[in-house]
């Protein structure tokens, strides 16, 4: 028996079958570089879920933990707080977009930083009830659940969830669905389900996650901003999966020229540590009373330190315009690969920077959702070397996360695998 098969015995003994994982085993990793417990290489066109966007075990980022444990570990900001904290809210608050005062606060995960978002965004409002979008994904949480646009697997048999949470649709160019619809559809909650002067915020990605990376027009988010303006509703910009420099910009909503009231971001920002942060006009910031806010692993020290360098990094090595010299480069092959016969099943290929998606149709008249390609090929690239992820309501979409640091050379190889892969997977359908 081989030591991953032997060690999947383990796992699936030990470990509760709800936790969704692939069937290789990390014993070490570089950069955009990873090896199983076999010594197999990978392309890592994953990065832990956008948390990588410095690659794995950046040296600048394991330099400054390494010093961090040397002074210590855990205080609690809460008992006895420290400069690196102060630090990297200050700057957040710079980074952030938007002409006024700024307060962050810290906390370790994503759905952690989109429960106090919506926390200080009812405090500061008065209000109770919030506005997400379908196709969303915002977390596990029973909040962040019921937040999430996306029934199967996150949100099916773990009801009954938190009220006074409403979805709108959102904007699908390739599905149908416009501006002018989305927005129709918001104006429909607020005629038939909860009038705007109950809504606290409005929460959405501007290109969504687990959805389908579906980019929000910039027209789109625009007019969120002036309705919310309009009505008095906080914007909420969850940037989990697209800040810190994944679509070519610090924060995505920064394309659309836009400016949210509050901005929750986690994942790249902790560099492979975790972390995660909401950073939104002081006033709102400010409006929960003393111990209302915190957790006893919030702003874990090593988090910080982390984030702090990777901030440098982001700077020193311009990852912004690396993430967009990536997108271009990926989106371009596969662009050029829909445009081969051999290729029908390709639906639709977008990109905002470095968050790149591959749709896999049954055939392009009728665009149905083809979750089995998909399968199929993130398999088929595993066994060829490729990480690979999928997402999308219907599972037909790939979506490429690759480290922003990754070699040139390595974004070719990957993509020559991708190609590999998928030809073979075709051909075994003819």
């Amino acid at each position: 028996m081989s030591a991953t098969m032997a060690l999947a015995d383990r796992h699936k003994a030990a470990v509760p079958r709800g936790i969704s994982t692939k069937t290789l085993y990390a014993a070490r990793a570089q950069n955009a570089e990873l090896w199983d417990i076999e010594g197999k290489r990978y392309i890592d066109f994953a990065a832990g879920i956008a948390v990588l966007n410095t690659g794995h075990r950046h040296p600048a980022v394991m330099a400054a933990v390494a010093q961090q444990t040397e002074a210590f570990t855990h205080t609690c900001f809460n008992v006895a707080p420290y400069e690196t904290y102060i630090r990297l809210a200050e700057r957040l608050n710079a980074a952030a977009p938007g002409d006024f005062a700024k307060k962050t606060m810290f906390v370790t995960t994503g759905a952690e930083a989109v429960e106090n978002a919506v926390k200080v965004a009812r405090r500061f409002t008065g209000r109770s009830a919030i506005i997400a979008f379908g196709g969303g994904f915002h977390g596990r949480t029973m909040m962040t659940m019921a937040l999430t646009g996306k029934v199967s697997p996150y949100k099916k048999g773990f009801g009954p969830f938190p009220a006074e949470v409403y979805h709108a649709p959102f904007p699908k160019k390739s599905h149908g669905i416009d501006t002018a619809k989305a927005l129709e559809g918001l104006r429909q909650i607020f005629l038939n389900d909860v009038e705007p002067a109950r809504v606290a915020a409005i929460i959405v990605e501007p290109v969504q996650g687990e959805g389908g990376f579906n980019i929000a027009p910039f027209e789109f988010l625009q007019e969120l901003r002036a309705i919310c303006d309009e009505h008095g509703i906080l914007l909420i910009a969850d940037e989990i999966q697209t800040g810190i420099a994944r679509t070519g910009r610090m924060f995505a909503i920064q394309h659309a020229d836009v400016v949210p009231d509050l901005i929750t971001m986690a994942k790249g920002l902790g560099g492979g540590f975790p972390l995660s942060a909401v950073t939104g006009r002081a006033e709102i910031m400010d409006a929960a009373d003393p111990g209302g806010l915190g957790g006893t692993y919030a702003g874990s020290p090593i988090g910080l330190a982390a984030a702090n360098a990777v901030l440098d990094v982001i700077e020193s090595e311009d990852l912004c315009a690396r993430a967009t010299e990536i997108g271009t480069r990926m989106r371009n092959r596969f662009e050029e690969l829909a445009r081969r016969n051999s290729f029908s099943c390709i639906g639709d290929v977008r990109n905002l920077g470095a968050m790149v998606a591959v749709e896999f149709v049954k055939d392009r008249d009728s665009r149905k959702p083809d979750a089995d390609i998909v399968t199929a090929l993130i398999a088929n690239a595993q066994d060829k070397g490729l990480i690979l992820l999928s997402c999308g309501v219907d599972a037909n979409i790939v979506r490429l996360l690759a480290p922003l640091t990754i070699p040139m050379e390595q974004v070719d190889e990957g993509l020559d695998i991708f190609e590999a892969a998928l030809t073979e997977v075709v051909g075994k359908r003819q």
